[in-house]
Order: structure tokens, then C-alpha cells, then sequence
């Protein structure tokens, strides 16, 4: 199993990352705000989860081992492939997952694309007596500088990486643009999920 991958950044996109690893390039699927923090040429490390299934071998890269381990939990849920369980961490960390899970807050998980009520009460109950064995911790993706005018963009893309359409991404950014001006050190991970949650209204 590969648990984790070091490299230098070959390419990315919205949703996902190429490692060079020795020469060799793997592409890992990430949450948006992981993929968003890579940087073309820079070194990057990712704690990653290997998904087999018959016909294909899918890996998936995290910033956290915290929020790897999480991805894993939330894939043993019986109904959660590797696809809702990516969306899942993309909008709830391991810390916060944690604590959705904890205080039993269905809405919450609501906020995901892709889950509906039905869905997140059927979560939360295979999921809740896991919570014990999540961990939160920093996160390893960077806040971007105030400089950086990329942002509206790196949100954008990852919000269609996860199924929205081009006009509710749009009005998604335009939401959480006054939290950006409020505090331009706010990071990719705090905007994403702003965004979900006005998403989720």
C-alpha cells in the first residue's frame, strides 16, 4: 500500500495532484484546497490512501495524516465511495469531522455535495461511535499571502471539481469575498468551506 508520497509537483488541477516520484509521476486525488496549495516545481508530501477496486487503482493524497486516516473511516461507511468520501473531507476536516459526528449534527454533514438529510442521519449513525478514533490537527496546507489574486479561481475550480455548476461556484465566491477582505490571510480550506456552507442554505 502506498502510504504516502513525496516529491516534487509535476502538474495539478482542481481536485488533483502528479507527484514526480523519482521519475516517475503519480496522480493522487486531493481535496481542493490541498490540490489549490500545490505549487509547480515546489517539493510536496501527502499522506495518502490507495482504493482498490476491480477495474481501477485510485489513489488519494491529504495534507494530514489526521485527515487521510478520516477519508478511510468515512470510506468503510457501507453506501460511501471513494467520490462522497473525498467531498466529505473537502468540506469537513478530521478535526471538524470529529466534531460533527460528536455533537451528532446532521446538518452539518448536509453541507457536503451530495448528501441529503436521508443520507447524513445514515451516516451519522455507522459513523458516530468511529468519532473516537479521529484525530484533528493543524493542517499542513499553507494560507495563501495577501498578494495572492488566484483565489476566486483555485475556489471556482474547486467547487466544479465537486460537482457544482459554473453559476453557483460563482455566486459561492461572491459569498465569502467579504471574508477574504475581512482577513486576506484566511486560507483556501476556511473559503471552501464558507462557500459549501452558503451552498448548503
Amino acid at each position: 500500500m502506498i502510504s504516502h508520497l513525496r516529491g516534487t509537483v509535476a502538474a495539478a488541477g482542481p481536485t488533483w495532484v502528479v507527484v514526480d516520484v523519482g521519475g516517475v509521476g503519480i496522480r493522487a486525488s486531493c481535496p481542493p484546497a490541498t490540490a489549490a496549495a500545490a505549487r509547480m516545481g515546489e517539493e510536496i508530501h501527502l499522506d495518502t490512501s490507495l482504493v482498490v477496486r476491480e477495474d481501477s487503482l485510485s489513489l488519494f493524497g491529504f495534507a494530514t495524516t489526521a485527515d487521510r486516516d478520516a477519508f478511510d473511516i468515512v470510506l468503510g461507511a457501507v453506501g460511501v465511495g471513494p467520490k462522497l468520501a473525498l467531498a466529505i473531507l473537502s468540506v469537513l476536516d478530521a478535526a471538524r469531522l470529529k466534531e460533527v459526528l460528536q455533537s451528532e449534527d446532521v446538518s452539518a454533514l448536509c453541507t457536503v455535495p451530495g448528501i441529503g438529510r436521508k443520507t447524513a442521519a445514515k451516516l451519522m449513525v455507522e459513523l458516530k461511535d468511529k468519532a473516537v478514533h479521529l484525530e484533528g490537527g493543524p493542517s499542513a496546507t499553507p494560507a495563501p499571502s495577501s498578494t495572492d489574486t488566484s483565489w476566486r479561481q483555485q475556489l471556482m475550480e474547486g467547487l466544479e471539481g465537486l460537482g457544482w455548476s459554473t453559476h453557483d461556484a460563482e455566486q459561492a465566491v461572491e459569498t465569502v469575498a467579504p471574508l477574504k477582505d475581512d482577513d486576506p490571510r484566511a486560507s483556501l480550506g476556511v473559503l471552501m468551506r464558507a462557500a459549501l456552507r452558503s451552498l448548503a442554505r
